[in-house]
């Protein structure tokens, strides 16, 4: 392990991106969790709205977020707005049932890299990770 990071030694090592998953559901947590299947992928924390997530945000520093959109405390866009000020490399996927254009255009503005509408299929989440990991 290299400064808390399971890495390989060697030159072919694959970097291990850390997620966040951000969403007032317990079992839309849950079910993300359970989807994603990168081994890649390291779980760092789940917060059920935006001001859970910006504290798990700056304790875990995660590669990549995903983030709903309507939430208790702190909305999803706004908390974007702080991820991508605190990090701006930070990848971060909406996924919502809100899905009009304004709302994604948003999203996108205030720094996310990609939206995907609830209800989702297991290979669609997947997908959607793997995009943001490229």
């Amino acid at each position: 392990m290299l400064n808390g990071n399971p890495t390989a030694m060697n030159g072919d090592a694959k970097r291990c991106f850390k997620l966040l998953i951000v969403d007032d559901s317990n079992i839309m947590r849950r079910r993300i969790e359970r989807l994603q299947q990168f081994e890649d992928l390291q779980l760092v924390g789940t917060a059920g709205n935006g001001l859970e997530a910006l504290e798990l945000f700056k304790r875990t520093d995660p590669d990549v977020v995903t983030m709903d959109l309507t939430m208790p405390r702190m909305d999803g866009i706004e908390c974007i707005g702080q991820l991508v000020a605190l990090k701006p490399a930070v990848r971060i996927l909406v996924i919502s049932a809100l899905a009009d254009k304004a709302t994604a255009v948003e999203a996108m503005e205030r720094g996310a890299n990609g939206f995907l509408e609830k209800p989702f299929t297991d290979r669609q989440l997947n997908e959607a990770i793997a995009d943001l990991m490229r």
